[in-house]
């Protein structure tokens, strides 16, 4: 199927309050200019020097999403133009994300990354940490970022109920965090989880941001 045929299906089978993130992530400019034809507008990458050659070939109008791990030395490249970054893992790297949003007079959208999987591989922070992070209150004081809410991604397994229940205890912290910290901040209010091969769990969880990438891009 065509790239636009597969946005459709995908499209098709999402909640209306749900935001389609593309992860176009070692597909080509072709491919994401093909989806951005079909419509789409919001993009996700993971490499730096990669997002970077697609940002200076395709139209202006893209919001991009950086969704893989963020080293505090590369924010620097992509603060000009980055709409948001999705896997936020500590403070250092929001205060990092301040500075270099500062100098470009810009405010950056970030989302907390939490590591609920049982795998030692994902990255992101136990719960305990981020909210040990928050109840310090440091990052009140940072006014070029604004924090939109959580990501978080599922174990890697093919046991729907673990995973399901994955998706749970992310909705669990997201109401804990938005009750305790952002009440009264319109902005606090994404759930980002769901992928290619669970975000059907996902969106019956409580997700309301999901990045699909191999269901349109046929990979």
């Amino acid at each position: 199927m065509s790239i636009k045929s597969n946005l459709q299906e995908v499209r098709n089978s999402l909640h209306s309050n749900i935001e389609l993130v593309a992860v176009s992530k070692y597909h080509t400019i072709e491919a994401v200019q093909e989806a951005y034809e079909a419509g789409q507008r919001v993009f996700g990458e993971s490499r730096e020097q990669e997002l970077r050659l697609k940002h200076e070939a395709l139209p202006k109008d893209i919001e991009w999403h950086f969704i893989g791990h963020m080293q505090t030395n590369k924010v620097k490249y992509i603060a000009p133009y980055i709409s948001m970054i999705e896997a936020v893992d500590s403070l250092k790297l929001m205060m990092e994300i301040e500075k270099q949003a500062a100098k470009h007079e810009r405010t950056i959208d970030i989302l907390l990354e939490l590591h609920l999987a049982q795998e030692e591989t994902k990255s992101g922070m136990l719960p305990s940490e981020c909210l040990a992070m928050l109840e310090s209150g440091e990052w009140r004081a940072l006014s070029h970022v604004r924090i939109c809410g959580i990501m978080m991604m599922a174990s890697n397994t093919d046991n729907e109920a673990q995973i399901r229940s994955e998706f749970l205890k992310a909705q669990e912290l997201f109401l804990t965090i938005k009750q305790r910290y952002f009440a009264s901040d319109d902005a606090f209010r994404i759930r980002s989880y769901g992928m290619s091969g669970d975000y059907l769990i996902a969106q019956e969880c409580g997700s309301n941001h999901v990045r699909v990438g191999s269901r349109i891009f046929n990979t």
